[in-house]
């Protein structure tokens, strides 16, 4: 009877094994793995999704956009289903800050150049349908131009690169008006929504968000249009907003709401994309 359970158990151990997904990540598998994947399994759409480094106010470490990034493009890769994730790339088009240190910054030109550059390894490497997508706000506009053009360089051979901006600007502009029904402060850097989904995807307590935050306030956002009220001394500690009211719930609804616009998106594209092929 030992032996029966025993035997049980293996088994039971085996399939759990063997029923659990393999990674979405291009990173975690093997060359061959990756060649089945593609060729074998159908996962023939991979997201290119840049990060960035960045200072993000006092209490938010630096690889914020690369790290949500990493974490959001999993989620979408896992709804969409036959897609993979190519490594996240950990510069954008940014500020660099003496006096808040740490921002890695490319020139817009380098920028879509080496996008261009992962396209095309990824063109060799078998995918068909490449998504190009950002975490961060500057380059997004490279990005939906460097789309257009590889686009066209790739379409005669069945290939087709596309840009996914509602991860990032639909999805922040939803996010909003959520903060606004429920009466929160607006922010637009190290706020509440920058806080919230490092709260929220954080690996442990205190990994990317330091406890800092809970007492830390920023400066105000000036409304479109405004200047800042002089009467009001200006902090500048990288904070535009208020992170104080960040919470993990509050990140996971953001993160929802990103996976779901970009699933979305990316499969309208396609669709559309094969429809205008027949």
């Amino acid at each position: 009877m030992k032996r029966i359970i025993l035997s049980l158990l293996f088994v039971a151990v085996v399939c759990a094994q063997s029923a659990k997904e393999p990674p979405v990540e291009i990173e975690l598998l093997t060359h061959t793995e990756l060649y089945d994947a593609i060729h074998n399994h159908g996962k023939t759409t991979v997201l290119i999704f840049n990060g960035g480094t960045e200072q993000r106010g006092p209490h938010a470490v630096l690889g914020g956009h690369t790290f949500i990034a990493r974490a959001v493009a999993a989620q979408i890769a896992q709804k969409l289903g036959n897609a993979l994730v190519a490594p996240v790339l950990p510069f954008s088009i940014t500020k660099v800050d003496g006096k808040l240190p740490g921002g890695v910054t490319l020139t817009a030109d380098l920028f879509k150049r080496v996008n261009e550059a992962v396209v095309d390894s990824m063109v060799t490497n078998g995918f068909t349908e490449l998504v190009l997508m950002g975490d961060h706000g500057d380059g997004q506009r490279e990005l939906a131009d460097l789309a257009v053009v590889l686009d066209r360089k790739y379409a005669p051979r069945g290939i087709h690169v596309y840009f996914c901006g509602d991860v990032y600007e639909k999805s922040e502009k939803e996010f909003d008006a959520v903060m606004k029904s429920k009466g929160l402060p607006p922010s637009t850097h190290g706020g509440i929504p920058d806080t919230s989904e490092m709260l929220a995807l954080q690996p442990a307590p205190a990994a990317w968000v330091r406890d800092i935050y809970k007492t830390t306030a920023g400066d105000p956002v000036v409304p479109a249009g405004q200047q800042p009220d002089p009467k009001i001394r200006r902090l500048n500690n990288g904070i535009t907003g208020d992170p104080r009211l960040s919470t993990p719930e509050l990140g996971k609804m953001l993160v929802d709401i990103r996976v779901r616009n970009a699933v979305a998106q990316i499969q309208m594209l396609i669709a559309a994309k094969r429809r205008g092929a027949r």
